[in-house]
């Protein structure tokens, strides 16, 4: 098979908040999709969670009950990955950010998957060299970022590697926009890519006022929200993207840039530490637990 095989079914590795939620977007926008993960338990979570939100879009009238019916056909739940990438023509593996962990997947893949598939992760932080050169399909092997929550974000960053080639971006383009998606394309990876540096920023304004205790962070969300337009502050979207997930993408950068000001801050590390990760945990920055 060629570059130019058609995308019929999608496979989405990890079925924590954002696999979960692409695998949704996919299946909605009309394509085959199987959710992957390694147990069955975070596949019925998923599930559950899924079903929990789609009918809340269908009775606030977002979605058509027909279109969601028609997704719930589309889209599977499997644990048995080569089996289901063996018949896939692209993979958004959306794991845990750890490098090692993600190569290894990236290697397992690539042993399975037809020649023509794609390989593209969802990391924000990972610059996809680091794992395509796990894999004998680097050109193949690009970052294709999807915001939280991505039933409802528009946004997604693609990012090629020095290796990537056209075709491969040409694709991961057309099946983005597919998606309904707004599609930010950067010319060379860089740790982050576009949003995240630029949120980044704003989160380290953010906790350096904190740390000099200029203000709660309950009064720095409402200047963000209310000053600037965000549709949420700082520290109401680190409890919503999860502080564990905040922690290891920092150390993720860390790890790639050696820099000291890409390792996590200390409060951060110390929410991480105590297990408060946000809103799925019930207390982060906020505490959700009594709400």
């Amino acid at each position: 098979m060629t570059t130019s095989t058609p995308i019929e079914h999608i496979t989405v590795l990890g079925a924590g908040s954002m696999g979960s939620q692409i695998a949704a977007v996919c299946a909605l926008s009309g394509y085959r999709t199987t959710l992957v993960d390694i147990a069955e338990a975070p596949l019925e979570q998923a599930k559950a969670q899924l079903r929990a939100r789609l009918e809340r879009d269908v009775a606030k009238s977002r979605r058509t009950a027909e279109d969601v019916a028609a997704a719930w056909q589309r889209l599977q739940f499997a644990t048995d990955r080569d089996a289901v990438v063996a018949t896939t023509d692209f993979v958004i593996e959306a794991a845990v950010e750890d490098l090692e962990i993600k190569r290894q997947i990236f290697a397992s893949l690539d042993a399975v998957a037809p020649a023509h598939t794609i390989l593209a992760t969802n990391s924000s932080n990972i610059v996809s060299s680091r794992i395509a050169a796990a894999t004998h399909r680097a050109d193949k092997v690009c970052n294709m970022h999807f915001f939280n929550p991505a039933l409802v974000m528009k946004c997604v960053e693609i990012v090629p590697h020095e290796g990537t080639s056209s075709q491969t971006m040409e694709r991961t383009r057309a099946l983005a926009e597919s998606l309904g998606k707004k599609v930010v394309q950067l010319n060379r990876e860089i740790p982050g890519f576009v949003a995240n540096r630029l949120l980044n920023a704003l989160r380290k304004e953010a906790l350096n006022l904190i740390d000099q205790d200029i203000a709660s962070p309950a009064d720095i969300d409402k200047a963000a929200r209310d000053a600037l337009g965000h549709p949420m502050g700082p520290f109401e979207l680190m409890d919503l993207v999860g502080l564990d997930v905040v922690y290891l993408i920092r150390l993720a950068e860390y790890e790639q840039t050696k820099e000291e000001s890409s390792l996590p801050h200390p409060q951060i590390k110390q929410l991480y530490e105590a297990g408060r990760f946000g809103r799925k945990s019930g207390h982060g920055w906020y505490d959700y637990a009594s709400a």
